[in-house]
């Protein structure tokens, strides 16, 4: 519907919507605005943060605007998320240079004085900047219920008005996602012991030696770890070479090749630290062990991952590489040889034990290590997962691309019949993922930070009200000791 401009016009639509629509109702209002910001071109779209109004009451707050506007880029629209101001006339040049000079980007004369009559109702403003010869809005806006994009007046400027064509979706799909959810929170999750020794390494050999500390690839599969690493001074490089003379340098958590290792010997003036997470050094342990029993070597894990390249590298060409259980067939040795497996130490525990499986039958004198290669940590995470499962609609993974164990998370979760994303963080929550969900799990994978845990809830809650309930599996109290370096 029509709102009409400015305090009076735009306030009696809302006070009429108030009565109308059932409490709670989500209300979308999409029209035109001008800009504030120069940096806005005519079409650009605007998701208003917050609505602000030209008599100097509070500003209304909107939540759930970056869920809306990260729907709308991903559609290919140009967005921009920012403070809108409604004007109950057209603003002097002096008037719009205060308003941006307080932060605001864009201006209309109707969607706070509305949303003011809407108290209790979800709000979401979507504005196309237009531009015209005159000095008005031209008045347009629309208001309805969930996802309602509206229509617009009859003298509106037509440059940049297009781009609204393309919202209606993304408007419904937040529509559908508003409301209360219950929120469960997987427990352990996030850090392991591993991690946050790798992580205190870099951080203490900053402090010691000063920055930069080099750092051999990245010391976790964690993108934000990685960015704030470099941000207190660490330098990432692919390899030791990079390293200038006399550099302080961290090998990461995923365990080096002895080639590695040789290359860094041969190179007296680093000062070298070893970050390798000790169960990753125990792999490689058990790989020397069983090489020098004549053991023919398999290794459960994925060839691109770094940890299954440093444990190759214990013995090129004499430890064979399995990845899944159909691998095992094609294993050039007969049921007689003497055969050993290891596993990498972020696996799917259900993948791995139908691998070993299928191996066992073929080798029936196989024999692996003591204690189980998957570490502590996958396990219980995907322990949580499996829990989260059995009252979660939806799982949300946190974690990067590259990190096998967060991937291994995201699996888990499909196994057991639910929906799970992975997300680096809260910015790439889909509103799809969302409509008409009410329970939604969330964990993070042993490199992601807990504060991007807390971000996602965070998100959640501009939907509409969050009740967060910790499920706590197991509990956590393993510790490595640092290296002599940095102690």
């Amino acid at each position: 519907m029509l709102t009409g401009v400015g305090m009076e016009q735009a306030g009696t639509t809302g006070a009429r919507m108030r009565e109308q629509l059932a409490p709670g109702t989500p209300v979308a209002l999409a029209g035109i605005a001008r800009r504030l910001d120069p940096g806005l071109a005519p079409g650009a779209l605007v998701v208003a943060t917050e609505l602000r109004t030209t008599d100097g009451r509070p500003p209304r707050h909107l939540p759930a605007a970056e869920l809306v506007a990260g729907d709308l880029a991903r559609l290919g629209l140009h967005v921009r998320t920012g403070p809108l101001v409604s004007s109950s006339w057209p603003l002097s040049a002096e008037e719009a240079r205060a308003l941006a000079a307080d932060g605001a980007i864009a201006w209309d004369m109707e969607s706070a004085w509305l949303a003011r009559q809407l108290p209790d109702h979800p709000i979401a403003v979507v504005r196309a900047i237009v531009e015209t010869g005159g000095t008005g809005t031209g008045g347009a806006g629309g208001v309805g219920g969930p996802g309602a994009t509206g229509a617009t007046g009859a003298n509106v400027p037509l440059r940049g008005l297009g781009s609204l064509l393309g919202i209606r979706t993304s408007l419904e799909r937040w529509a559908r996602a508003s409301g209360a959810h219950n929120v469960f929170l997987a427990s352990p999750r996030s850090f392991c012991a591993g991690v946050e020794r790798a992580i205190d390494i870099v951080e203490r050999a900053l402090e010691r030696f000063g920055a930069p500390v080099y750092v051999r690839r990245q010391i976790v599969h964690n993108a934000h770890v990685v960015a704030d690493l470099e941000a207190k001074g660490a330098i990432f490089v692919a390899e030791l070479s990079e390293a200038p003379d006399g550099a302080t340098v961290v090998l990461a958590a995923h365990g080096v090749s002895p080639a590695v290792r040789s290359a860094a010997a041969d190179r007296p003036d680093l000062t070298v630290i070893d970050a390798t997470c000790p169960l990753v050094a125990k792999v490689h342990h058990e790989a020397r062990r069983y090489l020098a029993q004549d053991y023919q070597i398999v290794l459960v894990g994925h060839a691109d991952h770094e940890e299954v390249v440093g444990t190759l590298g214990e013995a090129p060409g004499r430890i064979r590489l399995v990845e899944r259980s159909d691998d095992v067939a094609d294993l050039p040795f007969s049921e007689t040889d003497d055969v050993a497996y290891l596993t990498q130490t972020t696996l799917s525990i259900d993948e791995t034990a139908e691998i070993i499986g299928a191996m066992r039958r073929r080798f029936p004198r196989l024999v692996g290590p003591a204690t189980n290669d998957i570490c502590y940590a996958t396990q219980n995470r995907q322990d949580a997962v499996r829990e989260l499962a059995r009252r979660c609609e939806l799982i949300l993974v946190v974690g990067s691309t590259n990190s096998s164990n967060t991937l291994r998370l995201v699996e888990v979760g499909r196994r057991e019949g639910c929906r799970a994303e992975l997300i680096e963080d809260a910015s790439e929550i889909r509103l799809s993922w969302l409509d008409d969900v009410t329970t939604i799990g969330v964990t993070a994978g042993a490199s992601a930070p807990e504060a991007l845990v807390r971000q996602v809830v965070a998100t959640l809650g501009t939907l509409g009200p969050a009740t967060v309930t910790e499920h706590r599996t197991v509990e956590e109290s393993v510790q490595f000791s640092l290296p002599r370096q940095v102690r």
